[in-house]
């Protein structure tokens, strides 16, 4: 699976803003140049973990929110997943999914 860096610069620029942070403003806290969050933020340049790492502290986000989308102090993130894992699959095994998910219901 490639990593879509600009789906995660797009999620960085939307939790940026939702801090009311401007760019040069993440770029004192990380130490790096406004060039660079813009880059960043367009999905120019290749986040590694350690920049993505300070960019969730800075930003007060969990890491799989830019990577997946989903934030998992969100409660309802795993129905996200789920979701997308269900999307992805034919009826026969939609069926089968939730003949699973019924057996684990009835059997808790």
């Amino acid at each position: 699976m490639a990593v879509d860096y600009k789906v995660i610069g797009t999620r960085i620029k939307e939790k940026r803003k939702a801090a009311r942070k401007t760019q040069e403003q993440l770029a004192e806290i990380l130490s790096v140049t406004v060039g660079y969050v813009s880059q960043m933020e367009r999905g120019v340049t290749k986040i590694n973990l350690d920049m993505l790492s300070d960019i969730c502290a800075a930003l007060e986000t969990d890491m799989s929110f830019f990577v997946s989308g989903t934030a998992t102090e969100k409660g309802d993130y795993l129905e996200g997943e789920i979701g997308s894992r269900f999307s992805k699959m034919n009826e026969k095994q939609k069926k089968l999914a939730i003949e699973i998910i019924d057996s684990i219901i009835n059997n808790t």
